[in-house]
C-alpha cells in the first residue's frame, strides 16, 4: 500500500489550475498554425493568427488564455492500492482549485446555488469525476470549461431505430445551432451510449484526447473524420466569421447501452479547449 499526503494533492491541482488556463497545449497550439495554411477564408486567416498570438502571448506571460477562466472539472484516476493520508481528497483538491486561481489571478465564475446565484468567490467547488483503477498511482487532469461553449453542449435520447444517421444528424446540428457562441474553431467531444449521464461524461472524457489522434477502432476513426469534413463544410469558421475551420477535431467515445436506448451526448470545447495533468 502506497500512501500519497493530500497536501501533494493540494499542490498538485494549483500548479494545474494555472497551467491549463495559460499554457495552450502543443496540440491545439500546433493545429491553431497548421490552419492557417488551409483556411480559405481571408478573415479566418486573421483570426486564427489572432488565436495563435493571444496562446504566446499567455504562455510567455503566464496570463489566461481567456477571461473565462472557466468552471474547474477534475478528473481522478485513483490506484486502488493508493492510501490517501492527511483528510479529504475532496476537500484537498478543492484547496488546490482555490489557491491555483487566487495565485494564477484567474476569474472566480462559480456561483453557490444556481438559483440565488452568489459567487463562491474561490471557483469551488470543482466538479470531479472518480475512477479506481489497479495499480499505486495517482493521476489529476484538470479541464477548466469555459460556458459559451459548455452551453452551446447538448443531450439527446435517441431511438436505436434512428442509429448511425440520427448520432450524425444530432452532432452537425447541434454544432450548427450553436454558431459562433462557442467560439471557434472548436473540439467537438461525443459520447454514444451508457445511460443519460454516462453518454454526457464520455462527450467530456473525449475532450481530452490529443488533437490529430484518432480512436483506435476504425469504425469510429472513420465517423469522426466524416462529421469533421461535414462541420466544417458548415462555413461558420474562425469566430463565426465564416471559414473552412470550424473545428478542429471531432472525438468519439462510447460505452455499452440498454437495447432500448440510445444516448448521445455532444460537449463542444472552445479554440482553448484547456487542460493539464499530472501524476504524483
Amino acid at each position: 500500500m502506497r500512501e500519497i499526503h493530500t497536501d501533494k494533492v493540494t499542490d498538485l491541482v494549483e500548479r494545474l489550475c494555472i497551467e491549463a488556463n495559460c499554457h495552450l497545449t502543443d496540440d491545439i497550439y500546433s493545429c491553431l498554425k497548421n490552419c492557417r495554411a488551409t483556411e480559405q477564408s481571408p478573415l479566418g486567416k486573421d483570426i486564427l493568427n489572432t488565436l495563435v498570438e493571444n496562446a504566446q502571448i499567455a504562455r510567455d506571460e503566464t496570463a489566461p488564455i481567456c477571461q473565462d477562466t472557466g468552471m474547474t472539472v477534475v478528473f481522478v484516476t485513483l490506484g486502488q492500492e493508493v492510501h490517501l493520508t492527511g483528510g479529504s481528497l475532496e476537500e484537498a483538491i478543492n484547496e488546490g482549485v482555490r489557491r491555483g486561481y487566487e495565485k494564477g489571478y484567474l476569474r472566480k465564475s462559480v456561483v453557490r446555488d444556481p438559483l440565488d446565484r452568489v459567487n463562491t468567490k474561490d471557483n469551488t467547488p470543482a466538479v470531479i469525476h472518480y475512477e479506481i483503477v489497479p495499480g499505486d498511482g495517482l493521476h489529476i487532469t484538470v479541464a477548466p470549461k469555459g460556458f459559451g461553449s459548455e452551453n452551446m453542449s447538448g443531450l439527446r435520447m435517441l431511438k436505436p431505430s434512428q442509429g448511425l444517421p440520427g448520432v450524425k444528424d444530432f452532432v452537425i446540428r447541434t454544432v450548427s445551432d450553436a454558431g459562433a457562441n462557442p467560439c471557434p474553431p472548436i473540439i467537438v467531444g461525443v459520447g454514444i451510449g451508457g445511460t443519460m449521464e454516462k453518454s454526457a461524461l464520455l462527450s467530456k472524457k473525449a475532450l481530452l484526447r490529443p488533437v490529430g489522434e484518432r480512436n483506435p477502432d476504425p469504425a469510429l476513426a472513420e465517423l469522426e473524420e466524416e462529421l469533421l469534413q461535414s462541420i466544417n463544410q458548415l462555413g461558420i469558421g474562425p469566430a463565426g466569421f465564416g471559414g473552412t475551420t470550424t473545428a478542429l477535431a471531432v472525438n468519439i467515445l462510447t460505452y455499452a447501452t440498454h437495447i432500448a436506448g440510445l444516448p448521445v451526448a455532444v460537449n463542444i470545447g472552445c479554440h482553448a479547449t484547456r487542460h493539464s495533468e499530472g501524476k504524483l
